[in-house]
């Protein structure tokens, strides 16, 4: 036990609390019973567990559920979703902030660069809307084929872009070289890049809620394993990688624990809360 006690511990999901597929970017729906056990350690010690995922709403309520985060007793939850743009309470799901931004100058930069590149906006409750197909079990939710135009029409909270014939390096450079001004953007694990409105992240979303809690930064742990995990890092008082994480992320934090094969995750909560 540490003399510093986290008030409010913000966890990622894919590579965190669920575990990879080898082989691709999707995770196993399921939880290993010590992960569920650390977390409502956690909850039962009185800390506010945050899921802060790129994930939509829908695809977080989800693990929610899986971890049995809610129930008799326990506040509705406030969780982090699509990077920061989009922070909610649960149950029911009901959206307390928003940010949204004119993706079309972005995307039509990168299209021009990858013509047929997937794309995705966020439909809040459904699932996406695309102009094709992504591959099996990429998103959560139903995926409704659009026309690129009628795509990036309105303002919008997130947009993922994939390119299945690229690779995450590819995208890495691209970002870089086109600078896509009047965006934030991440790139994960494989050639996927996700935008959103500049300064929104993790941390901003964190700090919204922290906000609405009367907590700080410095009552924070955040544990993750992704390069949308980075700006989360920086933010908390404690930032933790997971230890399958790219050399990048490992760098950034305060600490790494296990991978998430090795239910590291567990292994640092119980270090507060065992």
């Amino acid at each position: 036990m540490t003399e510093w006690t986290p008030r409010l511990v913000a966890l990622d999901i894919d590579g965190t609390i669920l575990k990879w597929i080898d082989g691709g970017g999707t995770t196993r729906e399921e939880i290993s019973p010590a992960v569920k056990a650390a977390v409502g350690r956690a909850l039962d010690a009185g800390a506010h567990v945050v899921l802060a995922s790129g994930r939509s709403p829908h695809g977080m309520t989800e693990v929610a559920d899986l971890l049995e985060l809610h129930g008799p007793g326990r506040d509705r939850l406030w969780i982090v979703a699509s990077n920061g743009a989009v922070v909610f309470r649960y149950p029911p799901l009901d959206v307390v902030h928003e940010e949204k931004f004119d993706a079309r100058p972005a995307v039509e930069a990168i299209l021009d660069r990858h013509p047929t590149a997937l794309v995705a906006i966020e439909e809040r409750g459904v699932g996406y809307r695309v102009n094709s197909h992504f591959p099996e079990g990429e998103l959560s939710g139903d995926m409704i084929l659009t026309e690129m135009g009628d795509l990036l029409a309105n303002e919008v909270s997130r947009v993922i872009i994939r390119d299945p014939a690229s690779t995450a390096d590819d995208f890495v450079k691209l970002a870089a070289e086109l600078g896509l001004h009047g965006t934030s953007y991440v790139v994960g694990w494989t050639a996927w890049l996700d935008l959103a409105p500049v300064g929104v992240s993790k941390a901003s979303g964190l700090q919204h809620v922290a906000d609405q809690l009367g907590l700080t930064a410095d009552d924070a742990l955040a544990v993750g394993d992704g390069r949308n995990d980075l700006e989360m890092f920086a933010w908390a008082h404690r930032g933790v990688a997971m230890g399958q994480a790219i050399e990048e992320v490992i760098a950034a934090a305060d600490d790494v624990t296990g991978s998430v094969y090795e239910d590291g995750l567990a292994t640092e909560l119980d270090k507060f809360f065992g």
